[in-house]
């Protein structure tokens, strides 16, 4: 499936202030990732957003809003955001939602490091 490429710069451009944001192909979209995990993402022309179960169920709430369902069963913590929730200053404020969201997860890839592991 593509993805709106103009939805995914409008999103590049929001999350330009953010570090370690990276782009992934996922979903069969596209997905932005910080620090190894996804924060929102673009399938078709709805926005992906990972919020968190409390977050999600919050959003909910909102209209042109429903459960990330692409697989056929609604997965935890993500919702779609259809394009008319996108306009204007929406998108901006879906976008910061998720990545404070991601932002408050632990990197992937980095492990804590042990007490006993310094100076070796």
């Amino acid at each position: 499936m593509a993805y709106d490429e103009n939805l995914a710069q409008r999103v590049r451009e929001i999350m330009a202030a953010e570090e370690a944001v990276t782009e992934r192909k996922m979903f069969g979209g596209l997905a932005f990732m910080l620090g190894g995990n996804m924060a929102c993402g673009i399938l078709g022309e709805d926005l992906m957003l990972r919020l968190g179960p409390d977050g999600a169920e919050t959003a909910l709430a909102s209209t042109h809003v429903r459960p990330m369902d692409f697989t056929g069963r609604p997965m935890k913590g993500m919702v779609f955001v259809s394009p008319a929730g996108l306009k204007g200053a929406a998108l901006r404020r879906w976008v910061d939602k998720s990545v404070v969201f991601a932002s408050g997860l632990p990197p992937k890839g980095s492990a804590p490091t042990r007490a006993f592991d310094r100076g070796r």
